[in-house]
C-alpha cells in the first residue's frame, strides 16, 4: 500500500470525490481506491478527515457569523442592505446546519466506539 499516496485519496474521497476522482489525485489506480476502501482502517480515516473538514467549516462559519448578526442588527436600523441581510441569513442557516450535522457524527462516533469497545 503507498503510504504517500493514500492520504490524498483519503482527502479527496473525504470531500465528496468520487473514486476516479480520487485516485487520479492521489496518482494511483481506481482499482487500487477500490482495494484501500475494503479496509476498515481506511475508511475510517475518510470519516475522521470528514469529520475535521467540517469542523474546521464549522469554525470558520462560526466566526463569520458575528458579522453576519452585525449585518442584522444593522440592517434594523437603516432601509438599505436587503442583499446584505438575505446573505447574513443564509450564512447563520449554513452555521447552525454544519453544527447539527457535526453534532450528529460526534454523536455516531461515540456510539461506534462504545460499541467496539463492548466487543
Amino acid at each position: 500500500m503507498s503510504n504517500t499516496r493514500r492520504p490524498a485519496a483519503v482527502l479527496a474521497l473525504a470531500q465528496g470525490h468520487t473514486t476516479g476522482q480520487a485516485a487520479k489525485q492521489a496518482g494511483v489506480s481506481t482499482r487500487t481506491i477500490l482495494r484501500w476502501q475494503d479496509d476498515a482502517d481506511f475508511r475510517q480515516e475518510i470519516t475522521d478527515t470528514r469529520t475535521e473538514l467540517l469542523r474546521a467549516a464549522v469554525g470558520r462559519l462560526a466566526a463569520a457569523s458575528t458579522k453576519a448578526v452585525d449585518t442584522l442588527v444593522d440592517a434594523l436600523t437603516t432601509e438599505k442592505g436587503q442583499a446584505r441581510v438575505q446573505a447574513a441569513k443564509v450564512l447563520l442557516e449554513a452555521t447552525l446546519a454544519l453544527r447539527e450535522s457535526l453534532d450528529l457524527e460526534e454523536r455516531i462516533a461515540a456510539i461506534e466506539a462504545t460499541a467496539s469497545d463492548s466487543r
